[in-house]
């Protein structure tokens, strides 16, 4: 099934003739990237907006895919900081992000002669609360992956058959993902958030999530590899690596880490 959906999607990007891709680094950004230069060559271009909110892991990781893929890419600046709403951070965060990312590629592209902006939208995410779709749609933005009817399992596996190292990376969100809604998206914390999964990601664990909570941090674990953590003297270098990296107080979630888990508190509000 999915070789029949990537040859819809190779039709997709086909017909849009030339297009700017907005590349982050993760899995699907990254295989609609390298789909699209096998497709279009040179008139494609994968473009990684470098924020507060990017990691400098995911900045290198971008840089890297395109060079060993040998896809044109560019890094262009872009502040969400700069703009009040996306600071408060309320439910609409993701959207302000969005919006700040489409007002520079739509121009770039209108200047460089490409038809279109595409971003890696999959099905599985219009199951999830994602106000960036508007921004997308508002601004004209395409999504060629959904367009195509790929969904996660799709991408990887596909992903996986081109030799992309991206194909069993977990999911990858910006670092304002760590902050509760309601409070304030700010550049010390965003680094202190950095610090800290920076630290956890060096002992090894690959999927987790550091939850920015003031002056303390909750630190989430993957179910599938919580048993590490009675590995003797790991659970005292993750308490450790954390504080070191600026935060007072370290919890570690006994029910681990799992996907949306901040939508979670909307979906309780809208349904209340």
């Amino acid at each position: 099934m999915g070789g029949v959906k990537e040859a819809v999607l190779d039709r997709i990007l086909a017909e849009m003739e030339s297009v700017v891709v907005a590349f982050s680094g993760g899995v699907d950004s990254a295989y609609l990237a390298v789909r699209a230069h096998r497709i279009l060559g040179s008139r494609s271009l994968a473009v990684t907006a470098d924020s507060e909110s990017l990691s400098g892991a995911q900045r290198d990781l971008a840089t890297h895919l395109a060079t060993r893929f040998g896809f044109a890419h560019r890094v262009i600046r872009t502040s969400e900081l700069s703009d009040p709403l996306y600071v408060r951070n309320e439910a609409d965060r993701c959207y302000r992000c969005k919006t700040e990312l489409f007002r520079h590629l739509v121009p770039l592209a209108a200047a460089e002669g490409f038809r279109h902006v595409a971003y890696g939208l999959i099905m599985d995410d219009l199951a999830d609360f994602r106000p960036g779709h508007k921004a997308a749609a508002e601004a004209g933005v395409r999504s060629p992956l959904a367009e195509a009817g790929l969904a996660k399992d799709d991408v990887r596996g596909l992903s996986k058959a081109m030799g992309l190292p991206t194909w069993d990376l977990p999911a990858s969100p910006c670092l304002s993902s760590r902050i509760p809604y309601g409070t304030p998206v700010t550049l010390e914390a965003l680094r202190l958030v950095e610090r800290a999964e920076d630290a956890v990601r060096r002992l090894g664990f690959r999927e987790f999530r550091v939850r920015h909570l003031g002056a303390g941090a909750r630190v989430e674990i993957a179910t599938a590899e919580m048993a590490r953590l009675g590995e003797a003297g790991l659970r005292e270098a993750l308490h450790e690596g954390v504080k070191a990296a600026g935060y007072e107080t370290v919890v570690l979630d006994p029910e681990g880490y799992r996907r949306g888990r901040l939508n979670e508190a909307l979906r309780v509000i809208q349904q209340a």
